[in-house]
């Protein structure tokens, strides 16, 4: 078999092995060239839109939006590869003071001609911004920044020629859905308006910072509301662009107080703000105004019409304070129309307006409505035909306050007992005093320099029906009302009660705490007519009961909360007798006069006469009436006192003959007899001593002595004595008869009911023979003061 030979391999030409390198470093080199950009630029793209373009990019944006009239500043400029650049951290500031920030934007997507910006030629052609938060920097009380947010912005800002068109922007700021849409013309000789002062600028700032405040009060329960704004103007004009807004919500609530169906329209054209309409619902009602304010003169008008929850709208604004103490039972009712002035001073008011309350109640009393014309014009105010109906009757009243100058007329015929909530505490406290059966009426015009009610002047006229005072009634009265000083003067007044009536003059002196008296003359009774001065001094004029109301006139002063300036004199005449209680009896005097003085914590009784138990009373008396402090010292003269009458009261002693006179000075301490101490005399002629039951036994001892002696009637007695706990001490007991005489000392225990005494006999005629055994008569009485028990002293 024939070997078999491999052919030998070819070689190549050195030609063709180096054609072939060449070849694939020429297709390899491109796709690696083509890598390398890649990845540069994939490098570059990371860093663009992790770290951003440097300063120089920056700046020339901010130049670019300074152009189109945006005064700005870039945190950083980075690039998104589906958005292109991304001005991020953007601030904006006021065009005219780049010092004063606007707001804080978190990115801005920036449209750009990039063959422009290579020309050096303007390359922005719109912004669009997408999901951002918008911060307003707001500095507020005590310097401290607070951030308002406006959340979820998207806005589209397009660049043409000399204008900036703005494209629906969306934001939520505080709660409220907010859209806007419009344009600003921007022209090349662009010259923007002076810059506003430094302190202008912080009074716009605080405004918009008590907006932010007061709306982030709110809550929406239903969906937002919702507040669309167009505009139009000149970015060198702001001030006269046009702006048109309206807004409008479901549901809005604020504390416990919910606002249904707002809306709102308002336009702002020729620098000058018209708010076409505002209305809105809530549970007691509706709420409709309009209004319009003029940046030139800085003047506003306006028109309402409210019927709303009053009080519920005004707490919901922290106002309610007024109105705290107040429940309305139904709508009230406003109209007002009026002007405002926002000078540089301070806010000019005017308005005039009506209002109309239905049933409500102030302060627990309940009225049935109240209507009224109104104005105010900052310093003065008008209320006028002001009608109040309460279930007791009406009140009509005109009020005009001006400075220095204050007016009021009132006619009335409710009870004046409604309108203690609205009085002075110390007017509320002599109110509530009074009770009426039927309302009094009342006229009265005020005037004075001011509302004070102390420093008010002015003259009425009062009628009053059947009345109680300090719990005493009244069938009637009236009397003329004269205002002035603080105090209230009734003049010519006329009281009539059952018994008799009262007339004169008087003045309830709020300010100096007293009551000025003049020229009263009365037929009342003192212990019932008395409360109406002082319920305090009843219980000194109580003990003297009048049988028949007497004759009294007053005049004087009486204060009181401390006073200590009461001069008060009256003078009582009592021809028809008064009983009054002494020792614990009751004196029957025929008649009665005297002079009561009553000054501070003090009543002296002058010049007192009376008729008792056919003879006179003559005496004076001074008494304490400081609390706590209950002394007193009188002095009595009788004169023809029916002896047996007053035996008879205190004693029960039957058989007495008479007449007694004598004198006592004495002193006590409260109504207790034992702590009164005194001196005085007593005198009793035309009597029968023996017929006294103390004395009666010695007529049977007499008589065995001296047959016939005991029947000598002993018609004069004397003595000279001292009180003092409850004890009655004569020495020089003296009573004469015809055929004897007795002198005698000793103690009358006059509360205790017991004799402790000694008499000695004198004898005459007959009896003279007995004169050197005179101590053989001398007698001890003691036992009761009915039944005592007279004994010998020497056996």
């Amino acid at each position: 078999m024939p070997p078999i030979l491999e052919s030998p391999k070819a070689v190549a030409p050195i030609q063709d092995r180096q054609s072939t390198l060449a070849h694939r470093i020429a297709v390899n080199l491109p796709r690696l060239l083509v890598l390398i950009v890649i990845s540069v630029c994939l490098s570059g793209g990371w860093y663009l839109a992790k770290r951003g373009f440097g300063r120089q990019w920056r700046y020339r944006v901010v130049e670019e939006l300074h152009k189109r009239g945006v005064e700005a500043s870039v945190g950083r400029l980075t690039l998104d590869p589906f958005r292109g650049l991304i001005a991020r951290n953007v601030r904006i500031f006021d065009y005219k003071n780049r010092e004063k920030t606007l707001a804080l934007i978190s990115e801005v997507s920036l449209d750009i001609n990039y063959a422009a910006l290579i020309h050096h030629e303007p390359f922005l052609n719109a912004l669009d911004v997408r999901n951002a938060q918008i911060t307003l920097p707001l500095r507020g009380a005590q310097g401290k920044v607070d951030n308002a947010q406006l959340n979820n912005f998207h806005a589209h800002v397009y660049f043409p020629p000399e204008q900036i068109y703005l494209s629906q922007a969306e934001g939520f700021f505080c709660g409220i859905r907010i859209s806007a849409t419009g344009q600003l013309i921007k022209r090349q000789n662009y010259q923007p308006s002076p810059s506003i002062s430094e302190e202008e600028w912080r009074r716009r700032l605080s405004i918009l910072q008590r907006v932010v405040n007061e709306l982030q009060k709110f809550t929406f329960p239903a969906a937002p509301p919702s507040l669309q704004v167009k505009f139009s103007g000149d970015l060198a004009e702001m001030e006269s662009a046009r702006v048109e807004a309206t807004l409008s919500g479901d549901r809005l609530r604020r504390g416990k107080y919910e606002m249904r169906n707002l809306s709102a329209a308002a336009e702002w054209s020729d620098q000058r703000l018209n708010i076409t309409h505002c209305e809105w619902n809530d549970a007691g009602g509706s709420f409709a105004g309009r209004a319009d304010w003029s940046r030139q003169d800085n003047r506003a008008n306006f028109q309402v019409r409210s019927g709303l929850d009053l009080k519920g709208f005004l707490d919901a604004f922290g106002l309610g304070g007024p109105l705290a103490e107040a429940t309305f039972y139904s709508t009230p009712l406003f109209e007002i129309t009026g002007s405002a002035n926002f000078g540089e001073d301070r806010l000019r008011l005017k308005i005039i307006g009506h209002a109309t309350l239905g049933k409500f109640a102030y302060k627990t009393v309940p009225f049935s409505d109240l209507t009224a014309d109104f104005s105010w014009d900052g310093d003065r105010a008008l209320l006028r035909d002001l009608r109040l109906r309460h279930q007791t009757g009406q009140l009509r009243a005109d009020l005009f306050d001006a400075p220095n100058d204050f007016r009021l007329t009132v006619d009335s015929t409710m009870s004046p007992s409604a309108m203690r909530p609205l009085a002075s505490p110390e007017l509320g406290q002599f109110l509530s005093e009074w009770e009426w059966q039927r309302p009094p009426t009342i006229h009265l015009a005020i005037r004075s320099q001011d509302r004070n009610p102390e420093n008010w002047r002015g003259d009425g006229t009062i009628a009053l029906d059947r009345t109680r005072f300090r719990g005493v009634w009244m069938n009637g009265g009236s009397a003329k009302i004269h205002l002035a000083d603080g105090a209230i003067a009734c003049d010519d007044f006329r009281v009539v009660r059952d018994e008799g009536i009262g007339t004169g003059n008087f003045t309830y002196d709020f300010k100096k705490h007293e009551v000025r008296i003049s020229n009263i003359k009365s037929s009342l009774y003192p212990a019932e007519a008395i409360f109406w001065i002082d319920p305090k001094i009843w219980k000194t004029v109580a003990p003297y009961k009048f049988r028949r109301p007497p004759g009294v006139t007053a005049n004087g002063i009486y204060q009181f909360r401390g006073g200590k300036n009461t001069h008060l004199e009256i003078t009582i005449n009592g021809a028809n007798g008064m009983d009054y209680t002494f020792l614990g009896k009751t004196l029957p005097f025929d008649r009665v006069s005297g002079r009561l003085l009553f000054t501070n914590d003090r009543l002296q009784i002058v010049d007192l006469r009376g008729g008792l138990l056919s003879g006179t009373v003559r005496g004076n008396a001074d008494i304490s009436l400081a609390p706590h402090d209950p002394r007193y010292r009188a002095n009595i003269s009788v004169n023809g006192i029916n002896f047996p009458l007053l035996t008879d009261l205190y004693y029960n002693y039957k058989t007495a003959h008479g007449q007694l006179s004598g004198t006592y000075d004495f002193a006590g301490l409260g109504s207790d007899a034992r702590n009164m101490n005194g001196r005085g005399k007593v005198e009793v002629t035309n009597g029968d001593v023996f017929a006294i039951p103390i004395f009666g036994p010695l007529s049977g001892i007499l008589n065995h002595i001296v047959p016939g002696s005991g029947y000598s009637i002993a018609r004069k007695a004397n003595a000279s004595f001292k009180i003092n706990d409850g004890v009655i001490h004569t020495g020089d007991f003296e009573a004469a008869a015809t055929l004897f005489s007795m002198l005698g000392h000793g103690d009358i225990h006059f509360l205790d009911d017991k004799l402790d005494f000694n008499l000695r006999m004198n004898m005459k005629g007959p009896g003279v023979l007995l004169t050197p055994v005179y101590k053989l008569f001398e007698y001890t009485g003691d036992g009761s003061l009915k039944k005592p028990d007279w004994h010998p002293k020497r056996f």
